[in-house]
């Protein structure tokens, strides 16, 4: 095991911002702190980093004790949202100037690792160029180099696609998963957006209101949600009251029937929503519980599906999630 949060707790005055948080990382792993603004994500990758000391808790890195180990002696990368370049250094500069910092490299020895990581993220041709120069990625790009220059032990990711347009943040986050892999790399980083995490993650640690509600591969966290938050949080979920439970099930897992077959319940067709290849249909049903499903576009043409119609579903046993407690997402 490379890192070890055991039962973190952070208080600001009266405010907790992490009650009781444990997880523990592999080396190598690939772990992404999802959840929702103002979660405690970014306090715990903080005290990660040794920005924040935790009220109480421990931190251990390697084995060791580290929950009050100073950032500089933690030996790790970070890239933030906001790039954090030298507006007046080149993109070399940049790089440079982090690796500087290490009082055992000879000049080419840092000029290699300069070049090295630049290459690795596709920038060596923009060596020469500032920051106000280059795109967005490309800026990311380049705090990530200035990271990954400095061959850390691990790496921490505070929100870095954010601040991206949709197609570049798709394509930058395939690039740091390639990176990581080829670098082995343990990496954690905190995201608000469950695309990035389902897609980028070895596992998921879904945080709510100062704890964590679950930690699992994305597969297991998309198909098994814990809870109602993470149902509600992770895709879209239908929930459904039962007689003492909540069921709860994906769009995708509906099934669209006529009335001369079983179906489970009817529901009047409220929006017909285009996505290419899939159509969601928005519904409510009699006692007026709202539901969604997406089936492929070419079944919902043939079906000559329409707003203020009815559609009869079907909702099997094995997609079904039930849940006692009370529904609070």
């Amino acid at each position: 095991m490379f890192l070890e949060l055991k039962s973190i707790t952070k208080k600001f005055d009266n405010q907790t911002a992490l009650s009781n948080v444990s997880a523990n990382i592999e080396k190598g792993e690939f772990v992404c702190i999802l959840g929702p603004s103002g979660c405690g994500k970014t306090t715990l990758l903080r005290i990660i980093a040794g920005l924040e000391a935790p009220t109480s808790g421990q931190v251990f890195i390697g084995g060791k004790d580290a929950t009050f180990l100073p950032p500089a002696k933690r030996n790790y990368g970070i890239v933030f949202q906001s790039y954090a370049l030298f507006p007046n250094m080149t993109v070399m500069g940049n790089i440079m100037f982090g690796l500087q910092q290490k009082k055992n490299l000879t000049k080419d020895q840092m000029f290699n690792k300069a070049c090295e990581s630049l290459r690795m993220v596709d920038l060596f041709e923009h060596r020469e160029k500032y920051p106000r120069q280059l795109s967005g990625g490309m800026q990311q790009r380049t705090a990530l180099a200035r990271a990954i220059a400095l061959s850390p032990d691990f790496l921490l990711l505070d929100e870095p696609l954010s601040a991206l347009d949709a197609k570049v943040r798709t394509r930058l986050r395939a690039e740091i998963r390639s990176i990581q892999r080829s670098l082995n790399i343990t990496t954690i980083m905190v995201t608000h957006d469950q695309e990035e995490a389902l897609t980028m993650a070895d596992r998921i640690v879904v945080m709510n209101n100062a704890v964590v509600e679950q930690i699992g591969s994305p597969k297991d966290i998309y198909y098994n949600p814990a809870t109602p938050f993470v149902a509600n949080f992770i895709g879209t979920m239908n929930f459904i009251s039962g007689m003492d439970t909540i069921n709860a099930i994906r769009p995708e897992n509906i099934i669209i029937t006529d009335r001369h077959s079983p179906f489970d319940f009817s529901a009047t067709i409220k929006a017909l929503e285009f996505k290419g290849p899939l159509t969601r249909v928005y519904g409510v049903m009699a006692n007026f519980t709202e539901i969604c499903l997406d089936i492929p576009s070419d079944t919902a043409g043939k079906l000559r599906l329409r707003e203020d119609g009815m559609m009869f579903l079907s909702t099997p046993q094995e997609h079904l999630i039930s849940y006692i407690e009370d529904i609070a997402v």
